[in-house]
């Protein structure tokens, strides 16, 4: 099983193989995390974005990192939260494994999640923890390192408690 932690910090500043941007389905600058990397990453990620674009929600797209530190960057769309009887959990699983799946493609080693879809998108953060930590455990044994970079207290708070149990 590879090795799985929570961080507070910057996930545009992480020095990992891979960071994951919590992605719209075009593909797009946004808001959040989102906005940060395209703002870190540099003038390169749009147009690579745009060719790749649209991708549905619960898969990812792999774009190089510009000018991040990390190599890649899998950008992964998550579900907008609508009171889970949508299959707002199998989409968030799904974004997870394919980001996974991507990263293994490129020979990755280590990965750099932010809590996919517990922004704008609304979905709760508890649940959320959970079905991250789950996909990441399940997945083969690819990756050695896997990090969960929260931009809160509260959030690594709650990935911390989730990581205890595992």
């Amino acid at each position: 099983m590879p090795r799985l932690e929570a961080i507070l910090g910057d996930i545009t500043a992480s020095k990992l193989d891979v960071v994951v941007n919590a992605a719209n389905t075009n593909l797009a600058a946004g808001g959040g995390v989102c906005g940060a990397i395209f703002s870190a990453a540099g003038a390169g990620l749009p147009e690579a974005c745009r060719e790749l674009a649209p991708c549905p929600t619960g898969e990812a797209r792999i774009t190089p990192g510009f000018a991040l530190n990390a190599k890649w960057i899998v950008h992964a769309v998550g579900p907008i939260w609508r009171g889970g009887d949508e299959d707002e959990a199998a989409l968030l699983a799904s974004a997870y494994r394919e980001s996974l799946k991507l990263a293994a493609i490129v020979g990755a080693s280590s990965i750099a999640f932010p809590a996919i879809s517990t922004g704008i998108y609304g979905y709760p953060l508890l649940p959320a923890t959970k079905i991250a930590i789950a996909t990441c455990i399940a997945a083969p044994d690819v990756l050695t390192e896997i990090r969960f970079i929260c931009f809160d207290e509260s959030t690594l708070g709650i990935y911390e408690q989730a990581l205890k149990s595992v």
